[in-house]
């Protein structure tokens, strides 16, 4: 059990102090919203950059990184989802979801659904030539041959969990530290089953404070932290650092549609949603047409993770060319609101010198 006996900035110091950053602020590894300019902003501030490498093959993680180290002094974290198990194919499904997609976007191909992932053992292997400062899971563990591969090279383990079992497990597979992710957070739920990510939806605040005291590893916060109000409130609950992916997306470094980032401004904690509908995995969005009629008695269900994600890429690549928010995926945690339209840099300074005024 950690023990809470430090104060809060001094904590935070320790732990940002080992991972050679000076200002405990994590960039979240949003795979498809990590590009190296947003991370080169956010290291040179002080913080800790990040990938989202999910959807890139082993060229792609070797130039990200190459490119982020010309710009940048600064330390990362790489990001990967554990494979799941190969989804159950379900053609009755498949078909439904298809023809009901045609009414919100092109015609979808028969073999759409084939949607094949990059190689998850030669990313695991790129990572490890990549070296970053730690690389991060999320929806499960790393094997122990892989675990071990990292600490030889002095790369430290950040586990997703969502729950205190999940965060107990990472924990007794050696990993580092553990990110704790509350339901507020924008994305795809780091459940390690699934089915588990809307029935164990935790906030961060219940969740956080359970988990530090279930583990002897630093614990960073993640979701809903978009001011410094709440990276104040995550370091007082016993987090060491804090994790924030929603609060930049805003930043010009992100460089997201601009039809995206509008809808942030506008974007209250009631008008976020968990859904499938965009990859059969369950993610927060922003509320808009296609999420609602997704949510409709009549729709088709999802397709599983990642045949629906298949599925819709054509809807979601021609509402991305028309700046269409109607249909566009706009991944948002419940505190979109406060994310605000100035450089990375300002951003990361509001949120730990902002923090540590109120907890000193």
């Amino acid at each position: 059990m950690t023990t809470q006996s430090t104060k809060p900035i001094a904590r935070a110091e320790k732990f940002a102090e080992r991972l050679g950053i000076r200002v405990p602020v994590l960039l979240s590894p949003m795979a498809g919203a990590c590009p190296v300019s947003l991370s080169v902003a956010v290291a040179n501030a002080g913080g800790l950059g990040a990938c989202g490498a999910l959807l890139m093959t082993p060229a792609q993680i070797r130039a990200w990184c190459e490119e982020f180290r010309r710009e940048s002094a600064g330390q990362f974290q790489m990001n990967l989802w554990i494979p799941e198990p190969r989804p159950v194919r379900d053609a009755a499904r498949e078909a439904a979801q298809r023809e009901w997609l045609t009414g919100w976007g092109p015609a979808v191909g028969a073999d759409a659904g084939e949607a094949v992932l990059p190689d998850f053992d030669t990313q695991c292997e790129a990572l490890l030539e990549a070296a970053p400062r730690a690389i991060s899971s999320i929806m499960g563990v790393y094997a122990p041959e892989f675990v071990a591969a990292m600490k030889a090279r002095g790369i430290l383990w950040f586990a997703v969990a969502t729950t205190v079992d999940e965060a107990q497990a990472a924990a007794a597979a050696g990993a580092d530290a553990i990110v704790a992710q509350g339901s507020e957070a924008g994305g795809h739920r780091g459940s390690f089953v699934a089915d588990d990510a809307e029935r164990n939806a935790i906030g961060l605040f219940a969740l956080l404070p359970q988990i530090v005291d279930a583990v002897d590893v630093p614990v960073i916060a993640t979701g809903g932290i978009a001011d410094a109000r709440g990276v104040a409130a995550a370091l007082t609950l016993g987090a060491s650092a804090v994790q924030v992916g929603t609060g930049f997306l805003r930043t010009p470094e992100a460089k997201i549609h601009p039809a995206w980032a509008a809808k942030l401004a506008e974007t209250g904690p009631n008008q976020t949603a968990l859904t499938r509908s965009f990859t059969g995995r369950a993610g927060r969005a922003i509320v808009n047409e296609y999420v609602e009629g997704a949510a409709m008695p009549g729709a088709p269900p999802p397709a599983p993770y990642p045949v629906q994600r298949g599925l819709t890429r054509a809807m979601r690549e021609a509402a991305l060319a028309a700046g269409d928010t109607t249909r566009m995926q706009m991944w948002a945690g419940q505190s979109a609101h406060l994310a605000q339209a100035k450089p990375s840099a300002d951003t990361s300074a509001e949120l730990w010198e902002g923090a540590k005024g109120m907890l000193r």
